[in-house]
């Protein structure tokens, strides 16, 4: 086993993974400040479904979104692929499909979000005071989709050419523009919850315009111009269709879960949901901080599979393991150590802090526990094999939902375990898929974009 020794000692790929993973992480953990910044103003206002409607509303929101999530992973796969290879015409036309499908999509969301939210909320079956706030934020939210699946687009594709600085500046733009703003909103000018929805919006577009700002100065390393007869060809979209087609499901699958467990808190009263709400705030620090070492992994395996260069492949894999285990190590040890404290810095509401107490066992199992799949992740991203993530989702999602509803009878207790056991079968199969295409040597086969 001492290749793995050399690889994790080899010096430029700790370099290489760090000058990425670094900025990715600090700007993933920005993600994550919103919605703690959010809870924190919003929970420190007087009635818990004020809370409860940023926390539904808000997941409402993200379950758009994130469903998208295939717009950031399948451009930072391909364009990954394209910088190995050195293919300037072909970044630009990844650029490029990767911003049309983004305003496409936000005009056909903005279309359905109506009965999305009559559908959603029917099914939650939340109080008057709490339906009609939710229904305010959720709706002021949508004027800032088109601006966030655009940063979608924008992060990817800047992270597939390996430039961590261009999507760092836009994630922190956007994320910690909406810190002052929302303490202005909320706090300062009294608008409420509708306040914190406003103040998303202006971060998300400002961050947005950065973006294409910056996209156009990275296209100045990579001379070539785009091929405009390929872009119309319907051929040179299939590869990346397919690939974001799969990221989809795969993604739809993924916010299912979470969905479930957002209509399940509902139901179990404002203040499980409440309770919840901050404690999955500690899941989303967890993940994107893990993320960042996953985007590392997509960009550097991407650039690898472009160039056909196995061991590059091999080192950057081992490097990112060894440091997204330290890093699960820690998130945990800070949950279980320091958890009540995490509670207690987003509300002051007793009822809220005395349920979330209860529960925060399961939230330091959680990092130790789902860091495989992350790192998993970003390898499958980097190599645009989207079918093999789909499959892994849908067959967690399979034998999780039948165990959540066997649990019910044990209430939040039951939602907890499920969520644990959904997150420990995600990353099994995962794991089983990567070591048959291991053994398969299928690495090195990635489907591109043409002309």
């Amino acid at each position: 086993m001492s290749w793995l020794g050399d690889s994790w000692r080899h010096r430029p790929t700790q370099q290489r993974v760090w000058a990425l993973a670094a900025p990715m992480i600090l700007c993933n953990l920005s993600v994550p400040l919103v919605t703690l910044v959010d809870s924190a103003v919003v929970g420190h206002l007087p009635h818990a479904h004020q809370l409860g409607a940023v926390a539904l509303g808000g997941s409402l929101y993200t379950l758009l979104v994130w469903a998208m999530g295939f717009l950031r992973m399948g451009a930072s796969g391909f364009s990954a692929q394209a910088c190995g290879s050195g293919d300037g015409a072909l970044l630009r036309q990844v650029l490029l499909q990767g911003l049309l499908l983004a305003g496409a999509l936000a005009l056909l969301l903005g279309l359905l979000s109506l009965t999305f939210t009559d559908l959603a909320l029917r099914l939650m079956n939340p109080s008057a005071e709490l339906d009609l706030l939710t229904r305010s934020y959720f709706h002021i939210r949508l004027l800032g989709l088109p601006a966030a699946l655009a940063n979608y687009a924008l992060v990817g594709w800047l992270l597939g050419t390996q430039n961590a600085r261009a999507p760092m500046a836009i994630l922190l733009t956007t994320n910690l523009l909406n810190v002052p703003l929302t303490l202005l909103f909320v706090l300062g000018f009294d608008w409420g919850v509708a306040g914190a929805a406003q103040a998303s919006i202006v971060a998300e577009w400002s961050g947005a315009l950065l973006g294409l700002f910056l996209a156009r100065h990275a296209l100045r390393r990579f001379p070539d111009q785009i091929n405009w007869p390929a872009l119309r060809r319907w051929v040179n979209w299939q590869p990346l269709l397919a690939v974001n087609r799969d990221i989809f499901i795969r993604t739809l699958a993924l916010e299912l879960v979470f969905f479930l467990i957002t209509v399940q808190g509902t139901r179990l009263g404002v203040a499980t949901l409440a309770a919840n709400a901050l404690l999955l705030n500690g899941l989303l620090l967890t993940a994107h901080a893990l993320d960042g070492l996953a985007n590392a992994v997509e960009a550097l395996c991407g650039h690898a599979i472009g160039a056909r260069d196995k061991l590059a492949l091999r080192r950057t894999l081992v490097v990112a393991t060894g440091w997204s285990l330290l890093f699960s190590l820690a998130f945990a040890l800070l949950f279980w150590l320091g958890g009540q404290a995490f509670i207690n810095l987003q509300s002051d509401i007793d009822t809220v802090r005395a349920v979330a107490y209860a529960y925060l066992p399961y939230l330091a199992l959680l990092p130790l526990v789902s860091v495989w799949s992350y790192l998993l992740d970003g390898l499958f991203v980097g190599a645009t094999r989207a079918r093999e993530m789909r499959d892994a989702m849908l067959l967690a999602v399979a034998l999780s939902v039948p165990l959540a509803f066997a649990l019910k009878g044990y209430g939040n207790h039951g939602l907890w375990i499920a969520l644990l056991s959904f997150m420990l079968l995600r990353s099994l199969i995962l794991g089983g898929y990567a070591w048959r295409l291991t053994y398969r040597h299928g690495w090195m086969t990635a489907s591109r974009p043409g002309y």
